[in-house]
Parts: structure tokens; sequence; C-alpha cells
């Protein structure tokens, strides 16, 4: 290593969270937020760090995308046979963190979790791209394969199986809505002073306050 990791440092910059200034409802300016960033982000706007945990308590995290929001939640779509499918299942509850650099901002999102409509999961479904309906019959998300040459010796047999005919959506593969109960807000200031609202669901309403760096 030619540059050690202790001595990176990085000072921020950013217009500042007032709370005489910021909405009522956190799902205003979650959309500010959002919409903010996929302009100064690009294609990497709604990457999103998914954290769950599994019937023994132990944290699992991994890179997902954001594929919608609005009152109701925030969506995402995957494999329920996939790990994190499987620990959704036994514990309904999940935290999402964004990061964009650029803004120097951060979001974080708690909330329980539930499957979304089938017939939002088929219009999504419908909407992707073809060689992405064949990939969700192909990656059986999450086991464990003998080598690439597996995934395209599967790809070939679904490519034939499906030629000339619609692909329909499989069963084990849909959308998740996490139902935000946390949404914190993280503005970067100069000198590690930075910015942090949190709004908090209580009793079927939110409340939000200053939360020290």
């Amino acid at each position: 290593m030619t540059r050690k990791i202790a001595d990176i440092r990085r000072d921020y910059e950013g217009g500042q969270l007032e709370e005489d200034k910021v909405p009522a409802d956190p799902m205003v300016l979650l959309d500010e937020w959002i919409t903010l960033a996929l302009d100064a982000e690009g294609d990497d706007g709604n990457a999103m760090t998914l954290a769950t945990v599994d019937s023994q308590g132990l944290p699992h995290a991994r890179i997902v995308l954001l594929k919608g929001y609005d009152e109701r939640g925030l969506v995402f779509y995957s494999n329920y046979h996939s790990h994190k499918g499987s620990e959704l299942a036994n514990v309904p509850h999940a935290a999402l963190t964004f990061w964009w650099p650029s803004l120097g901002r951060q979001l974080r999102v708690e909330g329980r979790v539930e499957l979304i409509d089938g017939d939002e999961s088929d219009a999504y479904f419908d909407s992707r791209p073809r060689a992405s309906q064949l990939g969700a019959w192909i990656a059986t998300q999450s086991v464990v394969i003998p080598g690439r040459q597996w995934i395209e010796e599967r790809q070939h047999r679904f490519e034939q199986a499906y030629e000339g005919q619609v692909i329909p959506r499989p069963v084990h593969w849909g959308g998740y809505r996490v139902i935000p109960e946390m949404i914190e807000f993280w503005q970067g200031q100069p000198s590690r002073l930075h910015d942090r609202i949190r709004y908090e669901l209580r009793d079927g309403s939110w409340h939000f306050f200053r939360m020290a760096p």
C-alpha cells in the first residue's frame, strides 16, 4: 500500500440544514435529495446499501438499486430465495443508506419491509430489458455454483426456452417496500460539524430534531 488510509481526509461543504426550513413531511425532503442526487451522481444516484439481519441476529449488507418511491415507502427488487430474501422473511425490517459523494450527503432510512403487490412487480418486470428478464430466471441468487460455465449454460438454456416468447416474471422474484419509521438527513459541513436532521414516526405522525454530528 502506497497511501496511508489513516491520512485520507476530506473537508465537506454544503448548504445547511435548518430546523425552521425543513418540511414537516420527510418524504418531501427525501424526494428533493434523491432528485438532485440522480442529476449529480448519474447512474449511481439510486444505489443504496441494504442492511438486514438473519435469524441469529447477525447483520448483512449489500448494495441494491432503488427502483421507486412514494408516500408508501422505497422499493427495490430481488430474488425472494436469496440471502436477503430469506433474512427479510424471518426479520421483516431493514436499513437503507445512500451516499452521494459529489453532494457530501448521506440519507438513512429504517423501517419495516413488505412485499409489493404482484401487479406492481409484473409491471416493473415487463419494463426491464429482455436480457435482465432472462437474468431473473438464470441467476439462482446466493447459492454456491461450480463455475462461470454453469451460468453460461443456464443462459443458453433459457434463451432457447423463451425464444420468440414473452418472458413471464418468475414467482420467486419481485419487489420489496421499505416503509420508513426513521429517516435521517446528513449534510457534510466543514470541520466535521455536520448537519443531521432525524425524523421519527411516532403514533402516526412525523417528528424531527437535530442530532449532534
